[in-house]
């Protein structure tokens, strides 16, 4: 969760059956390139997936590295969305 000023934005959400909920395409039909890749560890998240969130199964047949790479992906969208005042220092 990020925590800017008057409003908060969830990067990720994680899901108590080891899942994570993570922005993977800017748009669906972006997104929906995990759901061929692994059809029974990926899915649309409710209510936000039209927007390309997905939930990814933590475990399952997506290997760790791919995982990591989305989470920073998905970051680095949300943060680009941010007023550069907003942004976190770059390192």
């Amino acid at each position: 969760m990020f925590r800017s000023h008057d409003w908060t934005a969830f990067l990720a959400t994680f899901t108590p059956d080891a899942s994570v909920g993570l922005k993977c395409g800017a748009c669906r039909e972006a997104a929906d390139e995990w759901l061929l890749r692994y059809p029974a560890d990926a899915s649309v998240m409710a209510y936000i997936g039209w927007s390309g969130w997905n939930t990814l199964r933590i475990g399952g047949a997506i290997p760790d590295d791919e995982l990591m790479e989305a989470t920073e992906a998905c970051y680095a969208a949300v943060v680009s969305k941010l007023p550069k005042k907003d942004r976190p220092p770059q390192s």
